[in-house]
Parts: structure tokens; C-alpha cells; sequence
């Protein structure tokens, strides 16, 4: 054998899971295939992503140009359509926050190779219990203006200092 043996690969294999919406999928599939330009054979990396949308979704985006190793995955429509999500838009969330999780993990399940990180989005926080449950490193990917999530962040100040609720025509909006 040569002195120089090859080493064997790392092969990382990212699961990204975007919120369905439209501000939240686009950016982060440009944040894979910033991580799917990253293989590099010089110091022994591949990485592969698997994108999990909806299947509706998926109709959107599949064919848009990608990279050969972003592979896109779906999960059923359990969540009302993009097409008519604003005229209901709280059940919409609500759907998103309690009906993805199990065909997300259901996924997981099929995955060869396993993922070795999960990509989620940041409004997803049901995602961390599965990578919880799982042993599965996270990455959390918050894709709004950087001020948004300020507002989200210290929101409770905005009670303290007395701006919110605000008095609209006499009455008080409460959330």
C-alpha cells in the first residue's frame, strides 16, 4: 500500500425543514445550496441535504435548478394550501405547529443515510423535540429581517414600557 492512504469521506446529510411559506423556503434553500457547494474532496467532505416540503410544494419548487446532492423530500398536504392560507391564516399556523410533526419524523424514519443534522426553521419549535428524541444535532435558521426577530425577542418589554396593547378608536387590542 502507498504510504498516503485515502480516507474514507465525512459524509454529513442535512434535513432541512422550512415553515411552508413562501418568505421562509426560498431563503432557505439558498442557505443549502450554500452548504451543498461545501463538498470538497481535499479535505475529505460530502454533504448531501434532503429539503422537506409539502407535496403541494413541491409542485412550486421542483423544478427550480439545484444542486445534484439537494434531494427534495416531501410530507403530505396536512396543512391548508398556500393558494388560500391568508383567508385563514391562524389555522393555517396552527396546522403548521400541530400536524407536521409526525410526518416530519415519519420521514426521518426512511432516510438513508440518516440524517446527521436537522435544519429547521425557527418558527418550527417542534422540530427540537425531534431532534431531541432522536439524538440529531439542530441548527436553527431564522429567515426574516433580523428587526423581526428583535420585535419577537423583547416583545415583552413592549407591555412593560406601556406600547402594547394599543388603543384603537377607544378600544384596547389584546393578544
Amino acid at each position: 500500500m502507498d504510504s498516503v492512504e485515502a480516507e474514507a469521506s465525512t459524509l454529513y446529510h442535512v434535513v432541512a425543514m422550512p415553515y411552508p411559506g413562501r418568505g421562509h423556503i426560498n431563503p432557505m434553500m439558498n442557505l443549502c445550496k450554500i452548504f451543498a457547494s461545501k463538498t470538497n474532496e481535499t479535505i475529505n467532505i460530502d454533504i448531501i441535504v434532503t429539503f422537506v416540503v409539502t407535496e403541494e410544494w413541491l409542485g412550486f419548487i421542483g423544478a427550480e435548478p439545484k444542486p445534484d446532492n439537494i434531494h427534495f423530500a416531501t410530507v403530505p398536504n396536512v396543512v391548508p394550501s398556500e393558494l388560500v392560507r391568508a383567508a385563514d391564516h391562524s389555522s393555517f399556523f396552527e396546522s403548521t405547529m400541530t400536524k407536521l410533526e409526525a410526518p416530519f419524523e415519519r420521514l426521518l424514519d426512511r432516510l438513508e443515510p440518516p440524517a446527521t443534522v436537522i435544519l429547521l426553521d425557527t418558527l418550527l419549535f417542534w422540530a427540537v423535540g425531534v431532534g431531541k428524541r432522536r439524538n440529531i444535532p439542530l441548527a436553527s435558521f431564522w429567515p426574516l429581517a433580523a428587526s423581526v426577530f428583535t420585535v419577537f425577542h423583547h416583545f415583552n418589554l413592549l407591555p412593560q414600557n406601556g406600547h402594547f396593547p394599543l388603543p384603537v378608536s377607544g378600544y384596547a387590542i389584546e393578544y
